[in-house]
């Protein structure tokens, strides 16, 4: 697509964003396809930083490769997380609100601290190697378009639907724990709880059957796209969920267990 065209949807997606309006979706237009997408979300990190909002890392979607079987895809997709939407609980519980959400959902995921680049393929081991600490997180998204009906060029042009990030207590990835958590990770089970009440049981498995290869085969991913921009230290990354995602709306209040890895309750409520 020509550059003006990346300029208007970018403009169109923020706007959305910012004043909780629906837009159509950009795959209607001839043309828009996922290197479109990378083109509108790097457009739209550039906007965001201008703002004086932070780039901190990215958020993982369609980490499944049936999904990939089903819609074409050759990888996971990934967009931008920032300063202004990843936030830390306080003893393992945290209160949002949203003034200009549409329709939000919640996910748990595993999130990752990166203390080295990911720039190479590596194993799930290889990837926990690069790794400062992991926590047990809430990642809240949004979809702008009507009665979520899009494609996944559009998840990638609109933030990839992330709204906020919340972290829990972070675990140390120290060296000599990385075989155990090779093994934990595909087999630790989530139980998520909204007031009190099961709603969903989830497994590490479903995240890429690991969140450590999760992370491995977002780096690949990154590399192979965008060879100069790869997964730095520093970088925060929500793995993909580990149930499927449930609505949620004002006076909300969900709870993740995890069994089978060495992580603390996560409680949410969205005021």
């Amino acid at each position: 697509m020509f550059p003006v065209e990346i300029e208007n949807i970018a403009g169109e997606i923020l706007f959305a964003y910012q004043n909780g309006r629906m837009v159509d979706p950009p795959s209607a237009r001839p043309g828009f396809d996922l290197d479109a997408a990378y083109a509108v979300e790097a457009r739209l990190k550039q906007l965001r930083e201008a703002n004086g909002d932070k780039a901190l890392g990215r958020k993982v979607g369609f980490a499944s490769k049936a999904m990939w079987r089903v819609l074409k895809l050759e990888t996971l997709l990934w967009a931008h997380m920032y300063s202004d939407t990843v936030h830390y609980a306080q003893n393992s519980s945290a209160t949002l609100s949203f003034s200009n959400s549409r329709s939000l959902k919640i996910e748990p995921e595993i999130v990752f601290a990166l203390k080295e680049p990911i720039v190479t393929p590596l194993d799930a081991a290889g990837a926990l190697a690069a790794v400062d600490w992991l926590a047990l997180g809430f990642e809240i998204i949004d979809c702008p378009y009507p009665e979520w009906k899009f494609q996944p060029a559009d998840f990638v042009a609109s933030f990839g639907f992330h709204a906020a990030l919340v972290v829990g207590e972070k675990m140390k990835v120290a060296p000599e724990a990385i075989p155990k958590l090779v093994d934990e990770l595909p087999r630790f089970k989530l139980r998520m709880l909204k007031s009190g009440e099961l709603v969903e049981e989830g497994s590490g498995k479903n995240s890429l059957k690991s969140p450590a290869l999760c992370l491995a085969e977002l780096g690949a991913a990154i590399a192979r796209r965008f060879p100069g921009e790869p997964l730095t230290a520093g970088e925060l990354v929500s793995s993909g969920t580990l149930t499927s995602g449930h609505d949620t709306v004002p006076g909300d209040f969900w709870i993740a267990e995890v069994n089978g890895i060495s992580l603390p309750p996560l409680t949410f409520r969205l005021a």
